[in-house]
């Protein structure tokens, strides 16, 4: 993991939950202190959960950070990658410092009115964007074991959202929830498989 090559202040943003067939975007914008110490940084998929815990702690204590949300409704309303740049803009608001740069993991561009650099695997490169997809991830893993409590049966604890087999049974047996994106693809030809099985 290294640090982006420049001499500004950057900021680095990852998302979690954009591949989630239910609940929110939750991104992350983080800026890492000069000699901050984080042993076993790394994209957040690539740590276990206790590592992430850890990791996601000290970030907190540590470190300028932001998180944002997007609903599952504002998934619905204006599509996944609108939803995500909501996401990001909220998580740069409630930063306490102003960047002058973003490096943001992913190929997508948006309009942040700060010069930004979009980086594919950028989580598994750069040590700020690894450190906001610790907490993207471990916020919303949080967030999908609280909705765990609302809907028990579905099993979001387990898959958190995400189109695993335990998941699509429990769809075609009940049907969506509350909090699912209802105009999600897979979701969408899950509703006719669903029709087609019954």
């Amino acid at each position: 993991m290294k640090n982006p090559p420049t001499l500004k202040l950057v900021a680095g943003l990852d998302e979690a939950g954009r591949g989630s067939w239910a609940g929110p975007v939750v991104a992350a914008a983080v800026i890492l202190p000069e000699k901050i110490h984080l042993p076993g940084l790394n994209d957040s998929k690539l740590v276990t959960e206790k590592k992430r815990e850890e990791l996601f702690a000290k970030i907190i204590k540590s470190c300028p950070h932001g998180i944002g949300t997007a609903s599952h409704e504002e998934v619905d309303q204006w599509g996944l990658l609108h939803a995500t740049f909501l996401a990001f803009k909220r998580a740069l608001e409630q930063l306490n410092q102003r960047p002058e740069e973003l490096w943001i993991d992913g190929r997508d561009k948006f309009q942040f009115g700060i010069p930004h650099v979009s980086v594919i695997k950028g989580d598994r490169t750069y040590r700020c964007i690894a450190a906001a997809s610790i907490l993207a991830k471990v916020t919303r893993d949080h967030l999908m074991i609280e909705w765990a409590g609302h809907y028990p049966d579905y099993g979001f604890e387990e898959h958190k959202g995400y189109g695993t087999e335990q998941h699509q049974a429990a769809l075609r047996r009940l049907g969506p929830s509350a909090i699912h994106r209802k105009t999600y693809a897979p979701l969408l030809h899950l509703k006719w498989a669903q029709e087609a099985f019954l």
